[in-house]
């Protein structure tokens, strides 16, 4: 299952890999411009993890809400998801979408 929410891409695994590291907070994404994030609306319905240089979100609970100011909220169901930021490609350069 993948999805979609503004430039940020969120994937169901099934395992966190060997030693990851537990992060603080649980906003995936910052707004560079906007000031906005995109972030687990309920305290305590997830945890984020790094490793491998790739981060993960953990929701712990039956569900939990990833909110933005400018999009659509969406219900994640409990379980293990990689989340990355689009990117932009251009013949030029590619670069990473910025909110």
């Amino acid at each position: 299952m993948l999805y979609r929410h503004g430039d940020v891409l969120i994937s169901r695994v099934p395992t966190l890999p060997r030693n990851p590291q537990r992060l603080e907070g649980v906003t995936l994404a910052l707004g560079e411009f906007s000031g906005h994030s995109h972030r687990i609306e309920e305290a305590g319905a997830a945890r984020m993890w790094a490793a491998g240089g790739q981060k993960f979100l953990e929701v712990i609970l039956e569900r939990a809400t990833l909110v933005h100011e400018e999009h659509r909220a969406i219900a994640l169901p409990q379980g293990l998801y990689r989340f990355w930021m689009q990117r932009e490609y251009s013949p030029e350069m590619s670069r990473w979408v910025e909110d």
